[in-house]
């Protein structure tokens, strides 16, 4: 049987991951209206730390969805399409997989200890500013990057939904149960 939509838990994790990426973006662009050492601006930077800690966890989840539900077919649009489908999916579960890591990793050689709702996570590195330095300069430069991916990655839905009037957005807009 022809499968043309993906499961409820993909299409659920897929938005929820949405969501929370939007959250991550906002938290860490949003901490600038606080003053540095400022409750305020600790308490939007614990929220960055939660929204992508709950991305790092969600990743696996999708992940394993993916390999135990079913897919739907899709239309072929030619080898580049395939290749930038491919391209495109690997790239964004890189950033959402990476990007925690990363911030996890640079926390830690700032010497400083991500405490969730009085749970610590445990040191990944030892306190070395200057390497703080080099993953901050290389968190961020994902982060940019991470802006464009999920641009793209959006206008591609849209593309498909307006030009080629593909069944592509539907099937992550709609599942049957």
């Amino acid at each position: 049987m022809k499968q043309d939509y993906y499961s409820p838990i993909s299409v659920w994790l897929h938005w929820l991951m949405l969501i929370l990426l939007a959250g991550v973006y906002s938290a860490i662009e949003l901490r600038v209206m606080f003053e540095r050492g400022s409750e305020a601006r600790d308490l939007i930077k614990t929220a960055h730390y939660l929204l992508g800690l709950s991305v790092f966890i969600l990743v696996w989840l999708r992940l394993l969805a993916r390999l135990v539900t079913p897919t739907p077919e899709r239309e072929c649009y030619g080898a580049f399409q395939q290749w930038s489908a491919k391209l495109m999916f690997i790239a964004l579960y890189t950033l959402m997989i990476a990007m925690p890591m990363l911030g996890w990793a640079l926390v830690s050689a700032e010497g400083h200890i991500i405490d969730i709702f009085s749970w610590q996570l445990p040191q990944l590195l030892d306190q070395n500013k200057e390497l703080a330095g080099q993953i901050e300069e290389i968190h961020e430069t994902i982060g940019t990057a991470g802006y464009f991916l999920i641009g793209i990655h959006a206008l591609a839905g849209l593309f498909h939904h307006f030009v080629k009037k593909d069944e592509t957005l539907r099937r992550m807009l709609r599942f049957k149960g």
